[in-house]
């Protein structure tokens, strides 16, 4: 057994969580948590990761063309190092580019109303950021056998 990940679309009002399951195999959405100050976000991410047993934080961070991090992305990579301190499992970085982007455009697909969009892109981002980097550790674990 892998144990669950939780993964974080991390935004400066909101935070997209999504969480797999036992297997490390599908991604569902859990909340979305309004960000009032970091340390009532950091407290709320560590009970979620407490809740659902979580084993592994996964923090999207924006990079830029050149893989450099961006501003927003420093931001986050701070905020992910007072995660990874208040959860007391590892945190790991996953370049999410493309995740808000991707969730609204199948949000848009699916003919959803803006009002909806708005309260479900974070958490569908999420859900896209750790469908993402599932995909990618079994093509690394592919690759190793």
């Amino acid at each position: 057994m892998i144990g669950r990940i939780l993964a974080l679309d991390v935004g400066d009002r909101r935070i997209g969580v999504a969480v797999s399951d036992a297997l490390g195999l599908t991604a569902q959405p859990v909340a979305t948590i309004e960000r009032a100050g970091d340390r009532a976000a950091v407290a709320r991410i560590a009970e979620i990761a407490r809740s659902y047993g979580a084993t592994e934080i996964v923090v999207g961070i924006p990079y830029n063309a050149r893989g450099g991090l961006t501003a927003q992305g420093e931001k986050i990579a701070r905020f992910a190092e007072l995660i990874a301190r208040e959860a007391d499992v590892p945190v790991v970085r996953w370049d999410e580019r493309h995740t808000s982007v991707t969730a609204e455009r199948v949000l848009l697909q699916a003919d959803v109303s803006r009002a909806k969009r708005k309260r479900v892109r974070d958490e569908l981002a999420a859900v896209v950021l750790l469908q993402d980097y599932m995909r990618a550790r079994e093509r690394k674990d592919d690759e190793a056998s």
